[in-house]
């Protein structure tokens, strides 16, 4: 691979996937607090608008730094892939904008109402706040999900001459099938990543016996969500997503699932490790004839591997792939099996006494953010080696002009203020958390 091709991607995939770590939790906490809001107009108890606000608080914090890494992306797409955005800017160009005008400006000009205007507009209105951030959040979340969903089944579009795409139908790029499927799947992660935030922070005021009302408040809210979250994402999004997969890029099944032969009755390898020089799986440990079934509900079903198609074709990193996918989905059965143990032990009610699975709550909040990161991986790895599916090869998307020590020197700047602005961040969180006392306690501000 081109030396400069490489570090244009790893400099995108570094942006993007910072980037994310933010909205993820955003959007996650979103309905959270609309939650705790309506709980509040609902019933009338303060407890739940402090909830509310605490959250805010916290989503605050996040928003301003998903703006802040968001807007160099932006950028990218012009100093770094030019190619590609001459070729689909056409396209892309209306889901790009229409989130920024639409979503992120309502996200924008809420938030401020929702975290200073509760005693101007009062609270029917400042719960009709916390339900456009909600809807301005998740909007902001589809705009971009059904543009990277063009680029993995491309739908609506014709080729106007010179490497051009213009498209033909707004309807059907908005509503391609592979963006609904993707959306239920990627906003079910982000649900997680709030949930597990939710639970970890309940986990903490109890373990460190501050808050502890509202320790149980955000323990009991979060595990629950949690679960529910963390089952949808195995059924029915993510069975819907694969399916997608297995219908419009084949290719990338057999990849993630490290199929390289074609056979019938495939199994699910469950361990092992992918041999992509030898084409097999080393010391795998597989669940026979189940891979078949679940992609076309038959047991003896032939699955096309690797040998099916073209080696051009096929994903130019197989093992990062392969250990991607395993990951997302080894933490989300992780995640299942977690919250099933705090939801029987929280009807039981023993939860909040259980110090162990307390500490367990606390410390697993980091790894939904590790899921969703190798959920983005194996999407974006799948697609190659096209950025647009079919259409445009990353070999011809990226900026041939700028060469492979300007785009190392840009890294290597981001890496740096990226590490400046993490410092930032936690110690923002850390102020707010440390302050929780107070937040929780007074009226609204």
């Amino acid at each position: 691979m081109d030396d400069a091709l490489l570090l244009h991607r790893l400099h995108f995939a570094f942006t993007i996937t910072y980037h994310y770590l933010f909205p993820q939790l955003t959007m996650g906490l979103a309905p959270l607090i609309v939650f705790f809001k309506t709980l509040f107009i609902w019933k009338g108890e303060e407890r739940y608008n402090r909830a509310a606000f605490f959250l805010g608080k916290i989503f605050a914090i996040a928003f301003i730094f998903g703006v802040v890494t968001g807007i160099p992306m932006e950028f990218q797409f012009g100093t770094n892939w030019a190619r590609f955005s001459r070729a689909v800017g056409g396209v892309i160009g209306q889901t790009l904008a229409m989130e920024g005008v639409f979503a992120f400006f309502l996200e924008s000009a809420v938030l401020g109402v929702f975290l200073f205007g509760e005693r101007k507009v009062g609270q029917r209105l400042h719960w009709l706040s916390s339900v456009l951030l909600f809807l301005g959040t998740w909007l902001s979340g589809y705009f971009i999900v059904a543009t990277n969903a063009w680029m993995q089944h491309p739908v609506g579009y014709e080729q106007v001459g010179d490497g051009k795409f213009q498209l033909t139908s707004f309807w059907s790029l908005i509503f391609n099938p592979w963006a609904i499927y993707q959306y239920m799947h990627n906003m079910g992660g982000a649900f997680v990543t709030g949930s597990f935030a939710v639970a970890a922070l309940g986990a903490f005021f109890l373990l460190s016996k501050k808050n502890v009302d509202f320790g149980k408040l955000f323990l009991r809210t979060g595990v629950v969500a949690a679960l529910l979250g963390s089952v949808w994402m195995l059924f029915p999004s993510g069975d819907f997503q694969a399916k997608m997969v297995a219908k419009h890029q084949p290719i990338t099944l057999a990849a993630m699932e490290g199929v390289f032969k074609t056979e019938n009755g495939v199994g699910i390898v469950l361990v092992g490790q992918p041999n992509v020089h030898e084409q097999r799986i080393d010391n795998p440990i597989i669940v026979p004839n189940a891979l078949s079934f679940m992609t076309y509900q038959r047991w003896d079903a032939e699955l096309k591997g690797l040998d099916a198609y073209p080696k051009e074709d096929h994903p130019d990193n197989i093992a990062l792939l392969y250990y991607a996918y395993h990951i997302m989905v080894g933490l989300g059965t992780i995640f299942i099996a977690i919250m099933i143990v705090a939801a029987l032990q929280l009807w039981r009610g023993k939860l909040f006494g259980s110090n162990l699975l307390l500490w367990v709550l606390m410390l697993a909040f980091p790894l939904p953010f590790i899921a969703n990161t190798a959920g983005w991986m194996t999407s974006e790895l799948g697609r190659q080696p096209w950025l647009v599916y079919g259409l445009v090869r990353t070999t011809g998307g990226f900026s041939s002009t700028v060469s492979a020590g300007n785009a190392l020197f840009t890294l290597l700047g981001f890496m740096g203020i990226y590490t400046l602005l993490s410092i930032l961040y936690l110690f923002l969180m850390y102020r707010v958390i440390d302050n929780a006392g107070k937040y929780l306690a007074e009226e609204g501000e």
